[in-house]
């Protein structure tokens, strides 16, 4: 590996490090929020999906103008709204202050993660790109799944505003590390200066983002607010139908504007259509069960926000260890049976932890299932990200980066909304073991659709021609 590689494989570990990372810390701190701020479960799921609905929105838009305006440009600016934002949520006075802060740094994370994946796919090829990737993954999948002990031990000895400030660091670190970054003159990253020849006439689609943000608020407000109102109520359905009327209108637009910021054609890459369908299950399942595994950690059993997510630690251990080598072996004998058997490995897990009864038995009845889903995830992320990226042509790296964790986010998104009617009302002992295996059935669904629909070929033999898309 050279300096320059080297040196990009670290700005797109921290850049993606703190995105990830700020994602999965404040699941831990949400029964400390609402005990300062109130709401309850609508303030919780609104501080998680504020984040993951700005996130899910833009990501698609951002990864557009990565590729048009360059990574390094966009990953810049990402990352300075993303350590404002942080700051706006450290001292918010209010909930709602504190949502709409939150809503920010999903814009500034939306620039973040495309953006640094583009990096790695655009510098490094072949097995070496599957270690990349796998480095990438091991380090920003520990940071998603080892958020919970951070912010628990900032809770209980510090306060829960810490978890916000705390972003600075690492943003700082990165910023400090793009000063002066040389890449070969034959990588497009060097079009992060100033758009280029091609990007200058290249128009921003404006109408498909306004469409995907509109059916994507609509859709999720409508979600969490019908638990308090019912759906009954006008304040729900009426924008639950208007978004999906604007999620309609999106993927009619989308086939037909000249520069999509979704271009529909991608899916027509074997790996890159499947591998999404496979995302959506498995990351539905991925932010579905850690949140309520945490939430029933402290509010049911009784655990300090400290031990809630130490209970999280071996899951965080196992990934860094084994998920930058399932990604190497990937790239050596193909993605295909990883990613089938990760999310059943993962589901399995899950389906260990409907065990759970009275009296509660941490290392009886959630350590053994944590432990043989992190082997599973390990197992499943590095080739998943690899066969869907290594399935794009290089010139559309950073929108189709971009479009995969847009599935990734929306997935969690409308999973995290779903929670409230998936417990029904309340969180139990016995509505945590209904989530659970709801958990289980959607990774292994994740399981079937990759041993279905993934082909071990080389994504240039797959690849397809998308800029003669109407």
């Amino acid at each position: 590996m050279t300096g320059v590689q080297q040196r990009v494989l670290w700005v797109a570990i921290l850049a993606s490090f703190v995105a990830f990372l700020d994602g999965a810390i404040v699941n831990v701190a949400l029964p400390a929020v609402t005990l300062d701020l109130g709401g309850g479960i609508t303030t919780q799921q609104w501080v998680v999906d504020a984040y993951l609905l700005a996130l899910g929105s833009l990501i698609l838009i951002a990864g557009s103008l990565s590729d048009t305006f360059g990574r390094v440009r966009i990953l810049r600016a990402g990352l300075i709204i993303f350590g404002v934002a942080s700051l706006a949520c450290a001292v918010a006075p209010s909930a709602t202050l504190l949502i709409v802060a939150r809503a920010v740094q999903g814009a500034g994370a939306a620039m973040l993660v495309p953006s640094s994946l583009a990096l790695i796919t655009s510098t490094f090829t072949g097995a070496a790109q599957g270690k990349a990737i796998g480095t990438w993954t091991a380090w920003t999948g520990t940071a998603f799944l080892a958020g919970p002990l951070a912010g628990g031990l900032m809770v209980d000895y510090a306060s829960w505003r810490l978890i916000f400030a705390i972003n600075v660091v690492p943003i700082a670190g990165t910023l400090w590390l793009l000063r002066g970054l040389a890449l070969p003159a034959s990588t497009p990253l060097l079009a992060s200066a100033a758009p280029t020849a091609k990007g200058r006439g290249r128009r921003i689609d404006v109408v498909g983002a306004a469409l995907a943000a509109t059916g994507l608020a609509g859709t999720v407000f409508a979600l969490i607010e019908q638990g308090r109102l019912g759906w009954g109520h006008p304040a729900v359905y009426l924008p639950f139908g208007a978004g999906l009327l604007a999620l309609a209108g999106f993927l009619w637009w989308e086939s037909r504007v000249a520069a999509p910021m979704m271009p529909l054609g991608l899916f027509r890459i074997r790996n890159f259509g499947m591998g999404n369908i496979a995302t959506t299950f498995i990351y539905a399942a991925l932010s579905l069960g850690q949140l309520i595994v945490v939430l029933f950690l402290q509010e049911v059993v009784g655990f300090s926000a400290a031990q809630a997510g130490l209970a999280s630690l071996p899951v965080a251990v196992i990934s860094l260890i084994l998920a930058g080598r399932f990604g190497t072996l990937a790239g050596k004998y193909g993605p295909r049976w990883f990613m089938a058997a990760g999310p059943v490995v993962a589901g399995a897990g899950y389906w260990l932890m409907t065990s759970v009864a009275e009296p509660f038995n941490f290392w009886w009845q959630i350590l053994p299932g944590q432990i043989v889903f992190a082997v599973g995830l390990s197992i499943t992320v590095a080739p998943l990200t690899a066969a869907i990226l290594g399935a794009v042509p290089q010139g559309q790296s950073g929108i189709g980066s971009a479009i995969n964790n847009a599935v990734s986010r929306v997935a969690g998104l409308l999973a995290v909304a779903l929670a409230a009617l998936l417990l029904g009302g309340a969180l139990d002992v016995e509505s945590f073991r209904r989530v659970m295996l709801i958990t289980a059935g959607l990774f292994v669904a994740g399981g079937v659709v990759s041993a279905l629909g993934i082909s071990n070929k080389t994504a240039g033999l797959q690849a397809v021609d998308t800029a003669s898309d109407p």
